[in-house]
């Protein structure tokens, strides 16, 4: 199974993500797709990933481009350039994935769904947000940032 996701480097909110199984470029695309269309990125933003094929393909480099996105890729061998994603998968490996079976996509899908949008983005204290959620962060900077203007 395939699961990329697109993870906003401050507040650790997935905000990004697609499940097949399969890892082709299509995935990663409907994932990047899938965090334009809920946060609709200034041009510049910068999208972190390792170095696998589906990412340095020109297709995903062509969506990226038309979108704004600048792509950085890991140092070959690094994998603590992308250590907030790994941290992430590690986590969902941990805490859904690994510790049941999964007899149907559909019910795999769900589950996913339900852990990141309805767990992990609003509830799923985090040490490095100073124990708040992703969504609790993201608030408490976005109402700071809108009274300081």
């Amino acid at each position: 199974m395939g699961l990329p996701t697109v993870v906003n480097l401050s507040s650790r909110r997935v905000v990004g993500w697609a499940l097949a199984d399969h890892m082709r470029t299509s995935l990663v695309e409907d994932a990047l797709a899938m965090a334009f269309a809920t946060r609709r990125p200034a041009a510049g933003v910068i999208f972190h990933s390792d170095r696998g094929c589906q990412y340095t393909s020109t297709d995903y480099a062509a969506l990226a481009r038309a979108n704004g996105v600048i792509l950085s890729v890991s140092r070959k061998g690094e994998c603590w350039d992308n250590a907030v994603a790994e941290s992430f998968f590690a986590t969902i490996k941990r805490e859904l994935i690994n510790d049941r079976a999964w007899p149907t996509r559909a019910g795999l899908h769900r589950a996913v769904f339900d852990y990141i949008e309805g767990w992990y983005n609003t509830r799923r204290l985090h040490s490095a947000l100073g124990y708040l959620s992703p969504a609790e962060y993201e608030s408490i900077h976005h109402n700071a940032a809108r009274q300081a203007a």
